[in-house]
């Protein structure tokens, strides 16, 4: 049987990344893997170890298998930058949980590297997002994974609503990062639209930028920023990741030309 070949009208850089850790705010790139497909077919492949300026956590070593003297004498991401970006630059990505993890990190050690980047002019494919959706994700799959249990007369409302309550006691016990708490539970299981890729500001039902922690949660950052001028520079001082500062630069200066 003939293997499709994916229809591109631009490339498409597959990557992907091993670092020090998995805070985006904080951790570096140790290595860095591009494979880039044009829309001819043709391929380019290339990676780099990267000397993250920082000691390798053993926990990380043991998964990797990256040390710290394997990258000593390695370029730092500043200098490897530039090219990493000429090669990105006129492709969308690809990666396997790259929305979430690879491409907030990778926005990070660029912007960081004094390269601007953004995703406006390019999309992203994620393909364990695909994995997610396509296998089966039903109450009946749900039940026999977490309960060891067959779900019988499926879509009997009845039935269904005491699978459903004991795969959420099977997961509490199963999860120690769950909470056993209603309201936490309920913002965990819900789906936001973020702004930044670290989902600090994430968009409500109404499509207004929000933010989504601390003192102002869930108020409208153009309401924070002229009620309270003083929480922009804070964040901006603070350990936030560089593109959430850009994302809420963005809409400060947007609220600004509008207000004048």
């Amino acid at each position: 049987m003939e293997k499709t070949q994916l229809k591109l009208h631009r490339p498409i850089c597959f990557f992907d990344l091993e670092t020090t850790g998995i805070n985006v705010a904080k951790d570096r790139i140790v290595e860095i893997a591009v494979l880039k497909v044009f829309p001819n077919g043709n391929k380019e492949s290339k990676t780099w170890l990267v000397n993250p300026e920082m000691p390798i956590p053993k926990e990380v070593i043991a998964v990797h298998g990256i040390t710290d003297e394997k990258v000593a004498n390695e370029p730092n991401f500043k200098t490897l930058a530039p090219q990493i970006h000429a090669l990105i630059k006129d492709a969308d990505l690809a990666g396997f949980n790259s929305d979430r993890f690879d491409i907030p990190l990778l926005a990070e050690e660029m912007l960081r590297a004094g390269i601007d980047f953004d995703m406006k002019n390019r999309v992203s494919v994620d393909v364990q997002t695909i994995f997610h959706k396509m296998e089966k994700r039903t109450l009946g799959a749900a039940y026999q994974f977490y309960c060891q249990k067959e779900l019988k007369n499926a879509h009997a409302a009845a039935a269904d609503t005491l699978a459903t309550y004991e795969v959420l006691l099977a997961q509490l016990d199963r999860y120690d990062d769950l909470e056993n708490e209603v309201k936490w539970l309920s913002e965990f299981s819900s789906r936001k639209k973020s702004l930044d890729f670290a989902g600090f500001i994430v968009e409500d039902k109404n499509g207004a930028a929000v933010f989504s922690f601390g003192k102002h949660k869930f108020k409208k950052v153009v309401d924070v920023l002229e009620a309270e001028p003083g929480y922009y520079g804070w964040i901006m001082q603070a350990d936030f990741p560089l593109y959430t500062k850009k994302v809420l630069t963005q809409i400060r200066v947007s609220s600004l030309n509008n207000a004048l």
